[in-house]
């Protein structure tokens, strides 16, 4: 992250506040590696950072008032009351900060108001959570400037109720604690249940290796349903096997689950949780191995369960994976809430030209629109830059 970055939000927060503000922070969106949709069932997932960040112009007020303004978005200052802040209260890009404001005074924090001016470069509706890293800035800058004294993994906690409580997405809690505890040159394994996490070595450029996101620039929007109603469908799965949450059961106990499970919509979100939490167990392993190389079959596989199981790959998401795989990658799949948003592919460093070019190429004779590829780079989480 650059000093002219940081210095570019604060000039922006000056000519719109009429003061230098208290501080400048950031937080980077996220891919993730492996484990979709097993957040919320308690189970594992192995994010990492992006280069791209939200970066958050920000100065403490005592008045009760919020200010927010984008960069990013035409429009005019959003001011907001924080005694009056409740869900529904905005539907736009501004309920993400607010929502978190909301959060902390909720949870018995004295937050008496702010100045914000956001910036972010992480692409929106490609999956790779640039609300979670609103979220996580606005509420890394609230914590320091109001002495708040919380943990990175509880600010993520936090900002994930925000996004579920004041936003309405029932999210879980990844895309948050990625933003919030990730560092560079790892990916995270995250237990969602107890929320442990470990720092995975995850050098790439090292091995001759790397890992592009294909962006398909298909938007999706997870408030729209879809992303509650298989939510719904695992809470039916566990309930129907007897457990509290699916990461209860075994992979090697998968058979005898399903059979038990009569309805077949269940039965497929079932079967891709069960057996995606089993692929971040084999990734973790090859990894501590050094064979970065071998999760590349690994990667693929979960596109297809994601793709056959979930249901919520694209055509687009499908041609970029069938296109770099065939093209010479060592495996890819869609990442993220699905719908559209991006894919990720693990190259040699010698291939990636060949298969951007294969993927772009693919994407014009299909008539869709061209979509933007650039290499993953495992970067560090959320921090203050001045």
């Amino acid at each position: 992250m650059s000093e002219s970055v940081a210095a570019a939000v604060a000039e922006g927060f000056e000519g719109l506040y009429g003061a230098a503000p208290h501080g400048v922070w950031a937080a980077p969106g996220r891919v993730n590696l492996i484990g979709e949709y097993t957040d919320f069932n308690e189970g594992f997932v192995m994010p990492l950072a992006l280069p791209h960040t939200a970066v958050a112009a920000v100065s403490r007020r005592e008045d009760g008032v919020l200010r927010l303004h984008s960069a990013d978005i035409d429009g005019p200052i959003v001011e907001l009351r924080v005694d009056e802040l409740e869900p529904g209260t905005d539907t736009g890009w501004a309920a993400y900060p607010a929502g978190v404001v909301w959060v902390l005074r909720g949870a018995g924090h004295a937050v008496t108001g702010a100045d914000i001016h956001l910036a972010s470069t992480v692409p929106t509706g490609a999956g790779l959570s640039s609300s979670a890293a609103l979220e996580v800035v606005t509420a890394l800058a609230l914590n320091d400037l109001f002495e708040l004294g919380l943990s990175r993994p509880e600010l993520a906690k936090l900002a994930q109720r925000a996004e579920n409580d004041f936003v309405g997405v029932p999210c879980g809690v990844m895309d948050q604690t990625a933003s919030a505890c990730a560092t560079e040159g790892h990916a995270l394994h995250l237990d969602c249940r107890d929320l442990s996490i470990r720092q995975v070595p995850f050098d790439l450029a090292a091995q001759g290796l790397q890992l592009l996101v294909v962006d398909s620039r298909v938007k999706h929007a997870l408030g729209d349903g879809a992303y509650a109603e298989r939510r719904e469908g695992c809470e039916t799965g566990a309930r129907t096997l007897g457990v509290s949450h699916l990461r209860d059961i075994a992979y090697e106990e998968l058979p005898a689950a399903l059979a038990k499970l009569d309805d077949e919509r269940v039965r497929r979100y079932v079967r891709h949780v069960v057996s995606d939490d089993h692929r971040v167990d084999q990734v973790i392993a090859l990894l501590d191995a050094g064979d970065v190389r071998a999760i590349g079959p690994v990667l693929t596989e979960g596109h297809a369960s994601l793709r056959d199981d979930l249901r919520i790959s694209c055509p687009e998401l499908d041609l970029a994976v069938d296109t770099a795989n065939a093209a010479g990658a060592l495996g890819a799949r869609m990442t993220g809430g699905g719908f559209g948003g991006s894919a990720i592919v693990l190259v040699e460093t010698t291939d990636a030209d060949t298969v951007t070019k294969s993927v772009l190429e693919a994407f014009a004779t299909a008539g869709y629109t061209a979509p933007r590829v650039f290499p993953a780079v495992p970067s560090a989480g959320a921090r203050r830059l001045r």
